[in-house]
Order: structure tokens, then sequence, then C-alpha cells
């Protein structure tokens, strides 16, 4: 939630936990050791040690994830290691499941994928290490879309942190959040007290007044949802393997796109300063570049889009930090600072001039 190191969310794994889970699938051996704990908050993970070797073990809270939902997303990795896509494989039990349920929690397994960890201590919202790994990730995340083609299921089956589009997508976003209050009780709840259908009215809508219009003519395609360098895996600078897909849903290619400009080249926590949030303008030619090498893409869509990708996700996260972890605080942080806040930069100034050079740049098929 800011530069400052806070505790996550859950307790981290622990060895008995892990050694049951192991157990469940067959030919991974006993538990040797635990090592590096993810310090990111939604879930529990830790790379351990086994007597046949290192995997990725990942815990969720059965309110954010359950076996079936966390299937949804095993299915789209399946179907891009089948297209090629440099993934971690996903480990199935005897029983051919490829999560496990247990006292309330839902665990998954993965090979470790190959790559350096570049950026395993990298905040969100914090820039590549250079020019070069931006080219270099606007280009995966073109294979990774090439991919995710033929992969025709349904969007995911739960609106807790998930990345997608539907509330802001849709003809009437005030409308389409209030319908969906029938299903999200906590949603309903954390913006009882708030007067958020004038502000989302004053600071959202005129934008998507600017994008609807465009929407019509993007083509669905799962998405990564959290394109970020820390969830890639380097080889010099190249990326090697694309990791965690635990945001991804049923979107269009742009706002994958838009997400990584949000996630690597704009520096949101500045704003927490009291300064302006820096741009990585190198950076973001670097990556757009890269990506229409492989994909060309419609540069004024993106511009239009930039200021509303996240939105959907940031009332997930009210919806997550309201009711399910019981955080006040984190429920203001995230109405605020991000839904509000992020598209509110975008209204004036950097923000402003951030959109006008996206729009006007050129998109053909050379660097």
């Amino acid at each position: 939630m800011g530069r400052e190191p806070v505790a996550p969310d859950w307790p981290e794994l622990s060895a008995d936990e892990v050694e049951r889970v192991l157990a469940r699938y067959p030919g991974q051996g006993h538990l040797l050791s635990l090592g590096w704990h993810s310090p990111r908050p939604f879930s529990a993970a830790s790379l351990v040690e086994t007597s046949t070797g290192r995997l990725f073990v990942k815990r969720h809270h059965s309110a954010v994830r359950t076996a079936t939902t966390l299937g949804e997303e095993h299915r789209f990795i399946d179907h891009l290691a089948r297209r090629g896509a440099p993934v971690a494989a996903i480990l199935r039990t005897t029983e051919g499941l490829s999560a496990v349920s247990e006292g309330g929690w839902v665990f998954e397994v993965h090979r470790t994928a190959p790559g350096e960890d570049l950026y395993r201590d990298a905040l969100s919202w914090t820039p590549f290490l250079s020019p070069e790994h931006a080219w270099a990730a606007g280009r995966a995340l073109a294979e990774l879309h090439r991919a995710a083609e033929g992969f025709t299921a349904a969007p995911r089956s739960t609106p807790v942190l998930v990345a997608n589009f539907r509330l802001f997508g849709a003809a009437n976003p005030v409308a389409a959040i209030e319908a969906s209050f029938a299903h999200r009780p906590a949603l309903a709840e954390a913006l009882a007290d708030r007067d958020w259908r004038r502000e989302i009215g004053e600071t959202l809508l005129p934008f998507h007044a600017r994008l609807r219009p465009r929407l019509a003519a993007q083509t669905a395609l799962w998405t990564h949802g959290d394109w970020h360098a820390s969830n890639l895996l380097w080889s010099g600078n190249e990326v090697r393997s694309v990791l965690d897909f635990g945001l991804a849903d049923r979107n269009f290619a742009l706002f994958d796109l838009a997400t990584a400009i949000e996630r690597n080249g704009i520096g949101w926590l500045d704003l927490d300063e009291g300064r302006d949030a820096e741009v990585q303008y190198e950076q973001i030619a670097a990556l757009l570049a890269a990506y229409a090498s492989l994909r060309p893409f419609e540069a004024e869509t993106l511009a239009a889009l930039l200021p509303l990708v996240h939105a959907d996700f940031a009332l997930s996260e009210v919806e997550y930090f309201h009711g399910i972890v019981g955080s006040p605080e984190n429920t203001s942080v995230a109405y605020q600072r991000y839904l509000l806040g992020h598209t509110q930069w975008f209204s004036e100034g950097s923000g402003r001039l951030l959109l006008e050079r996206i729009a006007g740049r050129n998109t053909g098929n050379s660097r």
C-alpha cells in the first residue's frame, strides 16, 4: 500500500501444513525446508525444498479463492503452456486436482520456473531497471497474448481480487456497480457511507464517456492482469518466465497493455509523499514499441483506457479490505487514493501530458 513494509494479511506457511499438502502430490518427495516467503499481502507463498527438488507453494484463504475459482486460472496457464508460453508448470494430486482444500485454506503447487528473480523485492508501481527490460517486457506481453488466443473460457466466477473491466466496461458504470451489490454485499457495505455516485460520476465518468465508443472494437482475450516486472523472471535483458496469474480474467489485449503502463511506468507512490508522480517516458516508449512490433494497437484507445484500467480492481480491493480482512484504513486507501486518486491524476498536468503522448505515438511495426 506504500513504500513502507507492512505485515501480510495472512500467516506464513508452516512446515506442517506444507508437508501435509505435498503428501497429496505424487513423486514430490518430502519437505526438507521452507525457503523464501513472499511478502505480498493477499496470500501466503514460499519456495520449498523437497527431497526431489524445489517447488513453489501458495496458500489462499477460502474467502478469496476456492478450488473451483483457482482452477479457472490454472486452465488458462495450461493453455498458455500448450501454446509454448514460458509459464511455471502446475502440479496435480493423485486425484488429478490442481488445487487442494484443507481447513479453510486452498493450496496450489507449481514447479519453479527458470530465470533470475531480479525484482523479488520491488514494490508495486516501481519501474523497470532499464529501458531494455521495458522493451523485453513489452515483447513478452505480445507473445503471451498470441499464446492466449483460442482460450475461450467464461470469465472468472469470483469478483474478489481479479483484474477485469466488467463494471467500467458497461454502458452505465454506476448502474453496473449498483446491480453488483446483489452478489457483492461487502462492496455495498463499504460504499454505503460514501458519496460514491457523485465522486465516481465527477472523477471517472468523464473518462468513461471518451472510452465507451471505442470498446466495441476490442476482441475478447484472457489477460495476465498484473504485468509488473516482479512477475517476470529474467536472463540478462530477456524475459525467461512469466509468473502469477492470480488476477487473470477474460478482458481484451489493451487491458494488459494499459495495466503494464499503470504498474511500471507511473510513480504512484510519489503522490503519497506530496510529490507529482514521476513518469518513465523512455521505458513506456520502449514497452509500447516492443509490443507493437508483434501486435500493432490503436494508441488513442490505449490512452482513453489508461485512466480507468485500475477501476474495477480498485473496487475489488475495497470489497476485500472491508469484507474479508476488516481493515477500514486500507478500505479507505483503496477507495480514495487508488480508485479516485489515480484517475484524478490524469485530469491535468503530468497525467494529461502522458495521455497526449500515448495517443499521438506511432504504433507501427518498427522499434
